[in-house]
């Protein structure tokens, strides 16, 4: 059975980005999905921390990158909250499922349009997301982006984004408000004035 003070070893390496404690922990034969109090893995650590050197060397070990936390987190899905690209392109080779849900109901994609995380959001964009996913507030990355963004210029390019990726631009939330009313209650006109153009009603 493995020591557990060999896991915990991997898993303060992977949090702290130590690439040689990890290397050290896992050839003392540290368990690559090790968890700590919180079900958090070594990859989702790093994942959470933008470890992005020990993240590779996790996932060519073979990490799972779709190991879910106590708080319905994987490493993937905590990439939308950090907006690192380099993890991204770090957690692709571990084949991560985009259609797994975190405890809003939301995929990666929602919290960074939120958080207006524009290189993220044009990185993933490419990738095989359901852009007009619905969360459990019944909003989707594009009312995210609007509705809880600060009209800015970064949620501005968000949106820019989403919709030129084929976001739905008359999808509702889930009190059937859209994201065009949103954007005119909210402002910046120049949000609505792009939803228009994308056929926005």
């Amino acid at each position: 059975m493995t020591s557990p003070t060999v896991d915990e070893e991997l898993l303060a390496a992977a949090a702290t980005g130590n690439v040689d404690r990890v290397q050290n922990a896992l050839r003392n034969g540290a368990a690559l999905e090790a968890r700590d109090d919180h079900g958090r893995t070594p990859l989702l650590l790093a994942a959470a921390q933008d470890r992005v050197e020990v993240a590779r060397v996790l996932v060519a070990a073979g990490a799972d990158p779709n190991t879910v936390d106590d708080r319905h987190d994987t490493a993937w899905l905590v990439t939308g909250v950090t907006g690192g690209v380099a993890m991204v392109e770090s957690l692709l080779p571990g084949n991560p499922d985009f259609t797994l849900v975190n405890r809003y109901g939301g995929i990666s994609i929602i919290p960074a349009s939120e958080r207006g995380h524009v290189d993220y959001v044009r990185r993933v964009v490419d990738l095989d997301l359901d852009l007009d996913h619905v969360n459990r507030l019944g909003w989707t990355a594009l009312l995210e982006a609007i509705i809880l963004g600060t009209g800015g210029t970064r949620h501005q390019q968000v949106v820019d984004i989403l919709l030129t990726a084929g976001a739905d631009p008359n999808l509702p939330d889930g009190d059937g408000v859209t994201p065009l009313q949103h954007a005119e209650q909210r402002g910046p006109a120049t949000v609505a004035d792009r939803l228009r153009q994308a056929g926005a009603q």
